[in-house]
């Protein structure tokens, strides 16, 4: 059994996480989803690597699994315990000691949305419907609403805190539809940074909503 630890984005909501768990344990493994203080103006990256840090504890088998900003805090974390395996899931992936604030312009990030976008012939103007909820079940969507919150400015200004990327086998996974992070910006990234090829998954940016059955067989495979 392997114990997956999972990292939600901004806002911090283990309940992104809801439809991944139950996947996970039906096929034997334990999925933890973390709650990080992500409206707290008094926390932040620091402190988010703390809580992922004692969710990691000190079990053996552990993957880390993280979502969009999550990329910033599994580094972190997986610096400081003995994780053997590090995913990201439509993730911003940094560099030691880059800021999340500064990873939009040093990665091109915006100007790759905006191109898919006209692309796509769906909106460049940023709402939540179109760039996020617009592959997530009706039900699954309204039930989130209750679990939203804002992400404090203060994490934005914060590193990475890492000398290096941690020594951990690290996959990237990135969704066809994901249309805040398009896929081939996604490939991109991980190639330059990471040196790895992007794995693909159906699903929009919040995967682990509209296509969590998938996205565990995905990460399921890494196991082998």
């Amino acid at each position: 059994m392997s114990r997956f630890v999972l990292i939600p984005g901004a806002g911090g909501a283990a309940w992104f996480w809801h439809r991944v768990v139950p996947e996970l344990q039906v096929r034997g493994h334990e999925g933890v989803a973390v709650e990080l203080p992500g409206a707290d103006e008094s926390a932040g990256l620091p402190e988010y690597a703390d809580a992922v840090v004692a969710a990691i504890g000190d079990h053996e088998d552990v993957v880390v699994v993280a979502q969009s900003m999550g990329g910033f805090t599994a580094p972190m974390a997986c610096a400081r315990t003995s994780a053997g395996l590090l995913v990201l899931v439509n993730a911003m992936v940094p560099l030691p000691g880059e800021t999340p604030g500064e990873w939009w312009v040093n990665t091109g990030s915006e100007a790759a949305r905006l191109a898919a976008a006209e692309a796509g012939g769906y909106p460049t103007e940023f709402d939540l419907d179109t760039y996020f909820l617009h592959d997530v079940p009706d039900d699954v969507a309204a039930a989130g609403a209750a679990h939203e919150g804002p992400e404090a400015d203060v994490a934005f200004g914060q590193p990475c805190a890492v000398e290096r990327w941690p020594d951990v086998p690290t996959r990237v996974i990135a969704a066809t539809g994901d249309r805040f992070f398009p896929v081939e910006f996604q490939r991109r990234v991980a190639h330059d940074r990471l040196g790895v090829d992007a794995d693909e998954v159906p699903g929009g940016h919040l995967a682990a909503l509209s296509y969590p059955v998938e996205l565990v067989d995905r990460l399921l495979k890494y196991l082998d």
